[in-house]
């Protein structure tokens, strides 16, 4: 099962990173491999469930997610149904005493397909660095200039995909 944890500082605010997490549906515009994202349906204030359609080559597979957004610090998300066996997501955001914001990222996950695991088993640990990178370049791009020095990523904790 691949599981990947990582903690990342980023030059921004941890309000500015966590609105940029916590809206899903513009995750097209500038997510790898996401085509698709809307929120089917609000279960209160701070929590939705998300359909989210996801591609690679000729794979497209569609799951939905329930997301609660803990403001302003915390984002968890929890598998509702599609492709996976289960998928454990979540984001935690603070302040590193200097204004920049310090990431935890954290992803576990199993498909039910035996080939998409395998597919994505040799693909993971990439994958997952090129989905960060792109929430970072993101924020570049929606809040401007790094008010700090260039981030740092020191992987917490990333473990081998393994399959059963």
């Amino acid at each position: 099962m691949p599981t990947h944890a990582e903690q990342r500082i980023v030059p921004y605010a941890p309000e500015q990173i966590f609105e940029l997490v916590a809206d899903v549906e513009r995750y097209p515009q500038f997510l790898p491999w996401c085509l698709a994202c809307r929120i089917r349906r609000h279960l209160g204030p701070d929590q939705f469930v998300a359909d989210l359609m996801i591609g690679f080559k000729v794979f497209r597979e569609k799951f939905a997610s329930e997301v609660t957004l803990h403001r302003p610090d915390r984002i968890d998300v929890v598998y509702r149904d599609g492709p996976f066996r289960y998928l454990n997501n979540h984001w935690k955001f603070r302040d590193d005493g200097t204004g920049r914001c310090v990431i935890d990222f954290y992803i576990d996950f199993e498909f039910r397909s035996k080939t998409l695991q395998t597919l994505i088993g040799k693909l993971f640990n990439e994958a997952v660095q090129r989905m960060v990178n792109a929430f970072e370049r993101r924020a570049g791009q929606l809040y401007g200039p790094a008010l700090a020095p260039e981030s740092a990523a020191t992987p917490a904790a990333s473990a081998e995909p393994t399959s059963e």
